[in-house]
């Protein structure tokens, strides 16, 4: 648990969540690179609370969590919005708390009472409508159908490929909405049914998620270990060999390890890792767009957000743009107005919210990543958009919040966990 780590991991752990290499949160302090790995090593201690106070509104934290005095939860309301104090990591809905509940009743201990037969049509037809809803970034909706779909992925009848679909989709939900420990779990869950097969682009399809979920926790070197092992596993020996399917698996992990990478803080390997993605895909296909877009992801990761901001603008006009889901976009855009922030537009980042938000609300209304770009470019901004600022309410209407930046943080995080 981060409740439990010294302070100096506490900012490692935090600055890992909100996706910012060690340079830029330094950039954000005024402080040098050595002083950020000093502290984060327990080398130089934050025995100022002054510091400790400015470090914590960077990481847009209570001072009080990084040492180790967070305070307990509050009751959720019972809507499909977080609280008005919530921040990233909390869980921003009722709804996660019943896939919580779905999680935790394990495979293995159900009685035989909850284990009566499920059609496997009828869950297949679940499960691809489920799908749907999340490449239209409908969480509401979504968080409402997976804990019927993780009960009955316990029943025998339903197959194994469509019980990792479950797992994963739960897994990617769960990132997005900031519980990355229930997307680990699920993650897991999914990954130890793919292996128990023959099948290695199941295991690739399963292991996607589960370095996501680490990605998402913060693990970037176990994120990173796991894509690659999963990569070398199902890829190809020349780029234009193997089954589509084997390529596709493939290119999605080599994006995966590259962003781990670069949230590591290593631009080389990133760089490499999403050339090897790109020579797998086609020049004009939806996923040579993927990569494109894990560039902007990757260059924002490393704090160049010239580049990032340069990247968006081409990708944007590229004929596999339109062909990524309305999710993918959307995220995407999110990433965008985090680099244009980092390069002081925020007139440029408020431009490709509206555009994300004109999308999929949800990605901005709900996500909590989405929520802390939109509150830093209202800060930022000296005369905010009018329907910008409708970005505030829910997609239903009712009041909104914009959690986890505070005013005086001065650039926000990149959200993007996207494969």
């Amino acid at each position: 648990m981060a409740d439990e780590l010294p302070v100096g991991r506490q900012v490692a752990y935090w600055r890992n969540r909100r996706r910012l290499s060690q340079q830029v949160f330094a950039d954000r302090l005024g402080k040098s690179k050595s002083w950020v790995d000093k502290v984060e090593r327990g080398v130089r201690r934050l025995d100022r609370w002054s510091v400790l106070r400015e470090v914590a509104e960077a990481l847009g934290v209570d001072p009080g969590i990084l040492l180790g005095r967070a305070a307990p939860p509050t009751p959720r309301r019972p809507t499909d919005e977080p609280p008005a104090h919530a921040h990233p990591g909390d869980e921003p809905a009722t709804g996660v708390g019943t896939v919580r509940a779905a999680l935790t009743r394990h495979p293995g201990l159900l009685p035989p009472a909850c284990r009566s037969p499920v059609d496997p049509s009828r869950y297949r037809v679940g499960i691809a409508h489920a799908e749907a809803g999340y490449h239209r970034a409908d969480y509401p909706s979504l968080l409402r159908l997976l804990p019927g779909l993780l009960d009955e992925s316990h029943r025998r009848e339903v197959p194994v490929d469509l019980r990792v679909r479950a797992y994963r989709l739960t897994a990617q939900v769960m990132v997005k909405l900031g519980t990355p420990e229930l997307a680990w779990l699920a993650a897991d869950r999914g990954l130890a049914l793919a292996t128990g097969t023959d099948d290695p682009v199941l295991v690739a399809v399963a292991a996607l998620p589960f370095g996501q979920a680490l990605r998402a926790a913060g693990r970037h070197r176990a994120a990173f270990e796991t894509a690659i092992t999963a990569a070398h596993q199902v890829a190809p020996p020349t780029p234009d060999s193997g089954t589509p399917s084997e390529r596709s698996a493939c290119a999605a992990l080599l994006v995966q390890a590259a962003l781990a990478a670069a949230a590591h803080g290593d631009p080389p390997t990133a760089r490499d890792l999403l050339d090897d993605a790109s020579a797998s895909t086609e020049p004009d296909g939806t996923q040579r767009a993927a990569v494109d877009a894990a560039r902007v992801t990757a260059a924002t990761a490393l704090g160049d957000d010239r580049l990032a901001v340069e990247l968006h603008e081409a990708l944007t006009t590229r004929p596999g743009w339109r062909g990524l889901p309305i999710e993918h976009r959307a995220a995407c855009l999110l990433d965008a107005a985090g680099a244009y922030l980092g390069n002081g537009d925020p007139r440029g980042a408020s431009r490709v919210l509206l555009d994300a938000d004109r999308l999929a609300p949800t990605e901005v209304r709900i996500r909590p990543a989405g929520r802390a770009v939109l509150a830093e470019a209202l800060t930022r901004s000296n005369a905010p958009d009018p329907h910008l600022g409708s970005c505030s309410t829910s997609p239903t209407g009712s009041p909104g919040t914009t959690p986890g930046m505070r005013p005086t943080s001065r650039r926000a995080p990149s959200p993007s966990t996207r494969s």
